[in-house]
């Protein structure tokens, strides 16, 4: 019975059903920026740091927009109408702009 009470408590997360791939992938960017750490160790070409810093870069992008879409689709749509969906809907827009800020 605990176990439903804590069901019940517990959010449901927009990336939740995507955990697992979202997970994939971020350890794919991990295993990237520790290859570029190993290229500055190694005193790589500038040039070809930089281009993986921007595969990285695009990378992080990609999955900062997947969380964003499921944001707008389960948390902000999936709030009620009024002061509540509203908050949700200033949250997402304050998340938009961080990231558009970043450059």
């Amino acid at each position: 019975m605990a176990s439903t009470e804590a069901s019940e408590t517990t959010p449901t997360r927009g990336y939740s059903a995507t955990r697992d791939q979202l997970t994939k992938r971020l350890r794919r960017i991990e295993g990237q920026v520790r290859g570029v750490q190993s290229m500055v160790e190694e005193d790589r070409y500038c040039i070809d740091v930089l281009t993986q810093i921007s595969a990285i870069q695009a990378a992080l992008d990609k999955v900062a927009l997947g969380l964003l879409d499921q944001h707008a689709h389960h948390c902000v749509m999936g709030a009620q109408e009024g002061p509540a969906r509203d908050e949700k809907t200033d949250e997402l827009m304050s998340a938009v702009g961080r990231l558009m800020r970043r450059g």
